[in-house]
């Protein structure tokens, strides 16, 4: 087999940033994969593993679906075209998917939450999802399951020791 030259493409998912605030702080209804639209400076940022998605949406405009608040910080090795960390970068979603996200967060109490950043197959990719807000209640009762199946779980591990 001859080698071209070429290096190997990168296979399978690489995580790079999850925004955990979000599943906390929303009920997720629909997600959606998307690319995005990145600078140069900015994909070596990302393969570095800096993103944050702290504070960070998603939004509709002009028929057109984008990232907002993300921040990727400046590649260190960059020279003065180094990207701006903060800016507005574009999804990628065909037509079908924009329509159906406009209607979706039409409706009173519905947002577009970016969920996380990560490589596929050498391709930066953002999950969005259609999410609506919960309630402190909700919250507080999400945490109270959460404890008690954990506290389920290792009083199970504890009699399962003690059984052997």
């Amino acid at each position: 087999m001859r080698h071209n030259g070429a290096m190997p493409k990168e296979q399978g998912r690489k995580l790079i940033a999850q925004n955990k605030k979000a599943r906390h702080d929303y009920n997720i209804l629909d997600r959606y994969e998307a690319g995005l639209v990145l600078v140069g400076t900015e994909v070596k940022s990302l393969r570095a593993g800096h993103c944050s998605l702290v504070d960070s949406y998603a939004a509709i405009e002009g028929g057109e679906a984008w990232l907002l608040g993300a921040t990727i910080p400046e590649y260190s090795n960059g020279s003065w075209r180094n990207h701006n960390p903060k800016r507005k970068r574009k999804l990628l979603l065909n037509r079908r998917e924009i329509t159906k996200l406009e209607r979706e967060i039409a409706q009173p109490g519905k947002t577009l939450v970016p969920l996380s950043i990560y490589f596929l197959d050498g391709r930066a990719k953002v999950e969005i999802a259609v999410a609506s807000g919960k309630r402190e209640w909700d919250k507080r009762e999400a945490i109270k399951e959460r404890d008690a199946t954990r506290e389920a779980q290792r009083a199970l591990r504890s009699r399962n020791r003690l059984a052997r």
